[in-house]
């Protein structure tokens, strides 16, 4: 487990680079192949963590089940973790109490949303999108930055906004009012099919604090675009993980059942070797080695 200092400085070093490109997880495995794949940060997703429980993603995981994959996560990778904990479970005085549990378990920063709780995932058609005041999460994003530890931890206020179909106007007031009250970062979300709303959005922010961006409506919108907007300082590849999984492990389960054995399967899937290389299984020998006698 790589020191909570060592994560934080790297997110840091990855912000002041450009553009710190992080890539969503659900659980250690997903997080280390993130790592090898060369991104900055891994996304411990609460949609990914419910998709992988089989709920919806409605507020229905608890914290103690989220903390407890950032936790494992960080236990087994060296990435900073952006952990993505929703309208904060509660009140100002919930955010407290996670923040404190969520840096004290590895996690480099957390990702406030200005919904109402219980939430309704952003992007799912016809879903419910209540927002909370501009005064009242202003408080939760300064209880978070009261309650770090480490000034390198960072607190992310993210304006759904443009998801409640509140425009442009209202989307700048709340990232003004929430960096005001001590953001580090500000998320800006869209549902919209084209990037156009996020990138006038970013075009249009005057704010001291970078933009995150979360791409997944408008898969268009690729880095080098990013890049040329100015203000955004962090990418999240937000559910590519899961659905990637969910694909193949569908495509594999069918043909096995079509073809009545697993033969047709097995050049097209891990091997069981390299499922041991990730599972560190060289070090259970090493230590066995050493101290089974």
């Amino acid at each position: 487990m790589a020191g909570r200092q060592a994560r934080n400085d790297r997110l840091r070093a990855a912000l002041e680079g450009g553009l710190a490109r992080i890539m969503a997880a659900h659980s250690p495995l997903s997080a280390t192949l993130a790592e090898e794949a060369g991104f900055d940060g891994a996304w411990a997703s609460g949609f990914k963590l419910s998709a992988l429980l089989g709920l919806p993603d409605v507020s229905l995981v608890s914290m103690a089940q989220h903390l407890e994959m950032v936790r494992a996560m960080a236990w087994r990778t060296r990435l900073p973790i952006v952990a993505d904990i929703d309208t904060g479970f509660g009140n100002a005085v919930n955010v407290v109490h996670a923040v404190r549990l969520y840096e004290e378990a590895g996690a480099s920063a957390v990702v406030i949303e200005d919904k109402s709780f219980p939430k309704v995932t952003s992007l799912v058609a016809g879903g419910r999108q209540d927002l909370v005041r501009a005064e009242e999460f202003q408080g939760k994003v300064a209880a978070a930055v009261a309650t770090r530890g480490d000034p390198g931890f960072l607190v992310v206020a993210r304006t759904e906004a443009l998801i409640a179909g509140l425009g442009q106007d209202e989307a700048l007031r709340r990232a003004r009012a929430y960096e005001e009250a001590g953001a580090d970062l500000v998320l800006v979300h869209s549902k919209s099919r084209t990037p156009d709303e996020v990138e006038a959005f970013a075009r249009a922010w005057d704010g001291r604090c970078g933009i995150v961006l979360v791409p997944t409506a408008y898969p268009q919108l690729d880095e080098r675009r990013i890049r040329a907007l100015g203000t955004v300082r962090m990418v999240i590849y937000g559910n590519h993980a899961i659905r990637a999984a969910v694909a193949a492990m569908k495509a594999t389960f069918a043909r096995i059942a079509a073809e009545g054995g697993i033969a047709g399967v097995e050049r097209e899937i891990a091997t069981v070797e390299e499922v041991f290389r990730l599972q560190r299984m060289d070090e259970v020998r090493e230590i066995e080695a050493r101290f089974l006698r």
